[in-house]
């Protein structure tokens, strides 16, 4: 039966290749970075969500006041203010939404950092 030997700079080679791949520090890092990279795309998507919304609640909010408006020219009636004000109250909140939902994105993307 014959003895194959190794070169020990071939196994220190596989050795420092190994670490360099699977070393704990490496799959921590990787790990934290992959997590980062989910939660930034779910954000991102969360945040175009958002805009999505607050674009179409304004153009509601634009048409129901162009009628109003028109109506309230019309007519003179005013009621139709309370609806112009109404959208107005409409548009402040979806901003705010918008605002609030960018804001905890950032929130959540910025607690990485201490990770």
């Amino acid at each position: 039966m014959s003895e194959t030997r190794i070169d020990q700079a071939l196994i220190d080679a596989v050795v420092h290749s190994r670490d360099a791949v699977m070393g704990p520090q490496v799959i921590l890092t990787s790990g934290n970075g992959k997590a980062y990279q989910a939660v930034a795309q779910s954000a991102a998507i969360a945040i175009q969500d958002a805009a999505d919304s607050l674009r179409n609640i304004s153009t509601v909010a634009t048409t129901a006041a162009g009628v109003a408006l028109a109506q309230y020219l019309a007519t003179g009636d005013d009621k139709y203010k309370e609806i112009l004000n109404a959208t107005q109250t409409v548009m402040t909140s979806a901003t705010t939404d918008f605002t609030n939902i960018g804001t905890a994105a950032v929130g959540i993307l910025k607690s990485f950092k201490d990770i």
